[in-house]
């Protein structure tokens, strides 16, 4: 059965041209893969959802999410605050 989501990406472009695939479910599980692709500075591919591929604002706004959760876990813990002061200061919610 095909799967919901399905991210091609590539880990070290630079030096590496082998895409993979990964393949989930859940859709907290993709805010969560895409977060550490963007940390570790991975080429993201394509975005697919039911098989059609995202694009435009639905393919930012997946990864707009995703960059917006690593910017309220770095203030959180750099600052010392709680997630109510990170939303309250930054407009970023965990």
């Amino acid at each position: 059965m095909l799967k919901t989501y399905a991210i091609d990406y590539t880990i070290r472009p630079q030096h590496n041209h082998i895409v993979t695939t990964h393949f989930t479910d859940d859709p907290v599980e993709v805010e969560n893969l895409l977060m550490h692709l963007l940390v570790s500075r991975a080429h993201i591919g394509e975005i697919r959802r039911h098989g059609a591929p995202l694009v435009g604002h639905q393919y930012d706004r997946m990864l707009k999410i995703a960059a917006e959760r690593i910017a309220s876990a770095m203030l959180l813990e750099s600052l010392a605050l709680d997630s109510s002061a990170v939303k309250d200061r930054f407009g970023l919610a965990i």
